[in-house]
């Protein structure tokens, strides 16, 4: 825990209880249940921040098995190909540290993964990730702790079948902002 967080709890009258929590649910490492949870997941959320701690908080999402768990220590994703923004790429390079979070909303359970991640080349591609999509690059994460996500926040949602695509909605937010930044008139 950092300081910061003790002195809130301090403030607030928390620090029993999230240290009886901390006790009690978070691990240094994934246990047999968890890299079950994570194996059978198809989302993730991932937060990075940079040198200078400006974050970002970005999905990533993939048959279930496309974090794969390496070891009780370790777990990997492929980056495929984007918006070529690359911010969370980017982030890890300049400063390790990443949070993830697995959120099953059917079952209506979450895992809390921080640790630290490098980007690794893969030379061959990774043959048996899914058709169509290749990932030249994979982010291998060590685990610093794992533990639970309160379940009384988690809505609980129903899977539907994927409605025929639209077409592209990039323009989604920005397109009907005239004044945004950069926005040709």
């Amino acid at each position: 825990m950092n300081h910061g967080e003790r002195q809130l709890q301090d403030r607030l009258g928390t620090r029993e209880r999230a240290d009886a929590f901390t006790a009690r649910q978070s691990l240094p490492r994934l246990n047999d249940a968890m890299r079950g949870f994570i194996g059978r997941q198809e989302m993730m959320f991932v937060a990075t921040a940079d040198a200078g701690g400006s974050c970002d908080s970005t999905f990533r999402a993939g048959p279930p098995g496309f974090v794969r768990v390496l070891d009780d220590e370790h777990v990997s994703w492929p980056e495929y190909r984007g918006n070529g923004v690359m911010a969370s790429l980017g982030n890890i390079t300049e400063n390790g540290h990443v949070g993830l979070l697995f959120i099953d909303f059917g079952e209506v359970i979450g895992l809390h993964v921080n640790g630290t991640a490098e980007i690794v080349e893969d030379p061959d591609e990774q043959a048996d990730t899914p058709p169509g999509r290749r990932a030249r690059l994979w982010v291998v994460a060590r685990v610093h702790e794992a533990y639970i996500h309160c379940t009384k926040h988690i809505p609980r949602m129903v899977r539907e079948p994927r409605a025929a695509s639209t077409g592209k909605k990039s323009e989604y937010f920005v397109g009907l902002d005239t004044n945004a930044p950069g926005r040709i008139r």
